[in-house]
């Protein structure tokens, strides 16, 4: 018994490590909590800012919340409809293309990918000409009696655009969550007797149940923050209202973005209640799953819904910008010189931000996941909540900051402060992700490498990373996708003279030149499709 005890002893010391390891390991836990506080502090800022500003206005905001209660509920309504049902339609092609032997799966799941790509504004806008009288999918919908009545609006419309374009957010982590998922959770289910259905809705689900939360919250943030296509398509929601108040009624303005920020605080609170820290990959994961095998009638099911969805997504928007872009290539309008120093700095700031994001929050979402204490918990709220911001709010928080602390100034319209506004806006998707991929890796893995390598920073990046790549690379992958297509907070922070693609098709729209806006959207299209293979899906793969 003696020995036993001894032995046990042993271990213990083993594991706890040396003194010294623990002195390290104290030290750098106390780095991360300060980091994960500046992170959280950073986060705060445009929050803090409409709070500040709605606070000096005293009784006069009270008058402005009655008249704010219907665009509030139908930002609820809008958001939820869409976020629901990208979490059906995103789970479902993610287990097609990684759970089986659907025929050309690598290609569905690049393609996939891109519709997030296109600018809300204009995916709706490309729809509203498609389904007008003299657009490509009116006459086939005439044919068969479908064709619309009157102009493409209301909130049927903003559901079925802001749904076909916002699927992959869910798509993406439920499928690097799948790709990594271990054989033996079926076969122990179906072990113990469960069928096929059975097993997945017992063993699988469970394991996915993060990501999908995950991404439909990042769904519902960007519901209701998204300005273009609610616009266009005419429902009045939060953010169509701020975004017509900020120059004319600035007291509704502030009472608005509150109000947005309130909801979003909810919402993420929710959110992180349901979805436990805990749930993280079985121990002993063993092999991959090998596919499903699809044949028959099934097979042709499969594609026929892939196919349908990839239609409505990405498709049928591509043909109506090819017939605008066609009309400017045939009468010889479009300087095709204007597209290379735009794509250049749309590709460089996607890249350094997609970066630079996944970086910084990796030790936020390790925190989150392992301890799930008070300052993590907060932090994560901070940063998940800028993702519903509207970006116009956030830079004109970041510009209030830089202006009215001395000393900040100089970093007024300078690529760090865009690039604080772009990690503001699209943290959420990186920390969803990078969360996802710190729960990919199990305990037994983790207990271990702490015998092997007392080091905490070394242990994560020998032994940890390579588990963690396919999440992270996912989860950078999304803010790229993101940053590729966001106006406002470039329009706002970007240095004089600095222009992407997005900031050069709106400014076409905006002068009629409806040819070069689509020549300019497909360039966009074909350039992040291009990187989203390089980029996320050969490294998920690997």
């Amino acid at each position: 018994m003696d020995g036993y005890v001894a032995t046990d002893r042993v271990l213990t010391a083993t594991a706890s490590g040396p003194p010294n390891s623990r002195r390290v390991g104290d030290d750098q836990n106390l780095v991360s909590r300060v980091w994960i506080a500046a992170i959280g502090g950073v986060f705060s800022l445009p929050p803090l800012f409409v709070l500040f500003r709605a606070a000096l206005l005293g009784g006069e905001s009270l008058d402005e919340v009655t008249g704010a209660l219907g665009p509030l509920w139908r930002t609820i309504q809008l958001g939820a409809l869409v976020a629901i049902t990208t979490a059906v339609l995103g789970s479902v092609m993610a287990w097609l293309v990684v759970r089986t032997d659907l025929p050309g799966r690598r290609i569905w799941h690049t393609l996939l990918s891109l519709p997030i790509v296109l600018p809300s504004f204009i995916g709706a806008a490309a729809y509203a000409a498609a389904l007008a009288p003299n657009g490509v999918l009116y006459g086939p919908l005439d044919l068969v009696g479908l064709a619309p009545q009157g102009r493409l609006a209301g909130m049927g419309a903003a559901w079925f655009v802001l749904t076909v374009f916002t699927f992959p957010y869910v798509f993406l982590p439920v499928a690097a969550r799948l790709s990594v998922l271990p054989a033996s959770l079926e076969e122990s289910a179906r072990m113990l007797g469960r069928n096929g259905p059975q097993a997945f809705r017992e063993a699988v689900l469970p394991q996915l149940r993060p990501a999908i939360r995950s991404g439909a919250l990042i769904v519902f943030l960007y519901t209701i923050s998204d300005y273009g296509a609610v616009q266009l398509l005419r429902f009045d929601t939060l953010t169509r209202k701020i975004f017509s108040a900020r120059l004319a009624d600035r007291a509704a303005f502030y009472v608005l973005a509150t109000m947005l920020v309130i909801l979003t605080f909810v919402a993420v609170a929710a959110q992180r209640r349901r979805v436990p820290g805990t749930m993280e990959t079985p121990e002993n994961p063993g092999v991959a799953q090998p596919p499903i095998k699809l044949s028959g009638w099934r097979r042709i099911a499969a594609l026929a819904v892939v196919a349908a969805t990839l239609t409505a997504a990405l498709l049928a928007p591509v043909a109506s910008l090819v017939v605008w872009a066609w009309r400017g290539v045939a009468d010889g309008r479009v300087d095709y010189a204007e597209l290379i120093g735009p794509l250049v700095n749309t590709a460089t700031i996607g890249l350094i931000t997609a970066a630079v994001v996944v970086t910084v929050l990796v030790p936020l979402a390790l925190s989150t996941v392992r301890r799930s204490d008070g300052l993590a918990g907060a932090a994560s709220i901070a940063v998940t909540a800028g993702y519903a911001a509207p970006g116009v709010v956030i830079a004109l928080a970041l510009s209030f900051w830089v202006r009215s602390v001395p000393g900040f100034f100089w970093l007024y319209l300078s690529f760090p402060l865009l690039l604080a506004g772009y990690a503001i806006q699209f943290g959420a998707l990186a920390l969803g992700s990078a969360e996802d991929a710190v729960r990919a890796v199990p305990r037994s893995v983790r207990e271990s490498a702490r015998l092997l390598e007392p080091d905490r920073n070394r242990r994560i990046a020998l032994i940890h990373f390579p588990l963690m790549r396919p999440g992270l690379v996912s989860g950078g992958g999304l803010v790229l996708l993101s940053v590729v297509k966001e106006l406002p907070i470039t329009l706002l922070l970007a240095p004089l003279g600095f222009n992407t693609m997005a900031t050069r098709i709106w400014a076409k729209f905006e002068e009629g030149y409806a040819a070069d806006a689509g020549v300019f959207a497909l360039v966009l299209l074909l350039v992040s499709g291009v990187l989203t293979w390089l980029l996320v899906l050969r490294a998920m793969d690997s």
